[in-house]
C-alpha cells in the first residue's frame, strides 16, 4: 500500500472515530426495535433502510459536534485525550463542517423518505444533545445527565413513529423506559471516572454532590424503573411473558443497586454492566412477546 493510501486510510479512521460508532450502533439497535414494535412485526425493508440511515446520520453528526464542543475538556481527561480533536489529527473547522453536513443530510433523508413527524423527532434528539446537553448544561449543572437523557430516549420512539405513523401511548412508554434507565446507568460510570470529570471541571453528580448522593439518586431512579417498565404491558403492547421477565429483571436490578448503595464501594462496574443486560432483556422480550393486533 502506498504512503498516500495509508494517509487516506488513517484520515478516514479518524473521521470515523469522531462519529462515536459504538453509540451510533446502540442508537440504530433501539431504533430498529422501536420500528418492529410500531409495525407489529410487519417491517417494510425500504422504510427500515431510510429510517436507520437518517437516524444514524443524525447520531453520528451529533457525536461529531459534541466532540467539537468538548475538545478542550476532552484534552484534560485520560480516557478522552486520545480523541482526534485533542490530539490534532483532525482540525476543528473540518470536524465542524463534517458534523453539520451529517446533520443536514440526516434531516433531508428523514423528510424525503420517512416523514415529517419522525424528522422532527430526529431534529429534537439532535437539538437536545448538541444544544441542551453539550452547549448549555454539561459544564454548568449535574442536571445535564437527566436533560441529556432526552436524546438517548428518542431513538426507539423515532423507530416506532416511523413504522406506525403515530405518537401514541406506546411511544411514550418506550420513551419513559429509556429516559429513566439512562441516569443510573451513567452515574455508576461517572463514579468510576469522577476524578477525570473533576479535573476537567465537569460537574457530574459524583463531582458536584458526592458519592453518597449519587448512590441515593441511583437507587431512586432504579426503583422508579420498576413501574415504568411495566407500562408496555398495561398499554397492551406486550404480553405476560414480558411482564414476568420485567418483574424478575427489576427485582434483580433493585437488589444489586441496594447492595451497592449500602456497601463501602465507591463504584460498581458490575452494576453498570447489569444495567446494559437489563435493557437488552427488556427490549428483547418486548419483541418476543409483542401483541399483534
Amino acid at each position: 500500500m502506498s504512503e498516500k493510501a495509508l494517509v487516506q486510510q488513517s484520515a478516514i479512521k479518524e473521521y470515523l472515530v469522531l462519529t462515536k460508532p459504538g453509540i451510533v450502533s446502540l442508537v440504530l439497535i433501539t431504533t430498529l426495535g422501536g420500528m418492529y414494535l410500531g409495525s407489529r412485526g410487519e417491517l417494510d425493508p425500504v422504510l427500515v433502510f431510510w429510517t436507520l440511515t437518517g437516524t444514524g446520520l443524525a447520531a453520528a453528526g451529533s457525536a461529531v459536534l459534541n466532540m467539537v464542543i468538548d475538545r478542550d475538556v476532552d484534552a484534560l481527561m485520560g480516557r478522552t485525550a486520545h480523541r482526534p480533536l485533542p490530539k490534532g489529527s483532525v482540525s476543528v473547522q473540518k470536524a465542524l463542517v463534517f458534523g453539520a453536513f451529517l446533520q443536514a443530510l440526516s434531516l433531508g433523508v428523514m423528510l424525503l423518505f420517512v416523514g415529517l413527524l419522525p424528522a422532527l423527532l430526529v431534529a429534537l434528539a439532535s437539538f437536545s444533545y448538541i444544544v441542551l446537553y453539550s452547549l448549555l448544561l454539561k459544564r454548568r449543572s449535574p442536571l445535564s445527565t437527566e436533560i441529556g437523557g432526552i436524546s438517548g430516549a428518542l431513538p426507539p420512539v423515532i423507530g416506532y413513529v416511523s413504522a406506525s405513523g403515530e405518537l401514541d401511548v406506546n411511544a411514550f412508554a418506550l420513551f419513559l423506559l429509556m429516559f429513566m434507565w439512562q441516569p443510573p446507568h451513567f452515574w455508576v460510570l461517572a463514579l468510576k471516572y469522577r476524578e477525570d470529570y473533576k479535573k476537567a471541571g465537569i460537574p457530574t453528580l459524583p463531582v458536584a454532590r458526592g458519592v453518597f448522593v449519587t448512590k441515593v439518586k441511583t437507587l431512586i431512579y432504579t426503583a422508579s424503573l420498576f413501574p415504568v417498565s411495566l407500562i408496555p404491558y398495561f398499554t397492551g403492547m406486550v404480553g405476560e411473558l414480558y411482564l414476568a421477565s420485567a418483574l424478575v429483571m427489576n427485582a434483580l436490578y433493585l437488589a444489586l443497586t441496594l447492595r451497592f448503595v449500602f456497601s463501602r464501594e465507591e463504584e460498581s462496574m458490575r452494576l453498570f454492566f447489569f444495567s446494559i443486560i437489563y435493557l437488552a432483556v427488556l427490549f428483547g422480550m418486548m419483541i418476543v412477546d409483542m401483541v399483534k393486533v
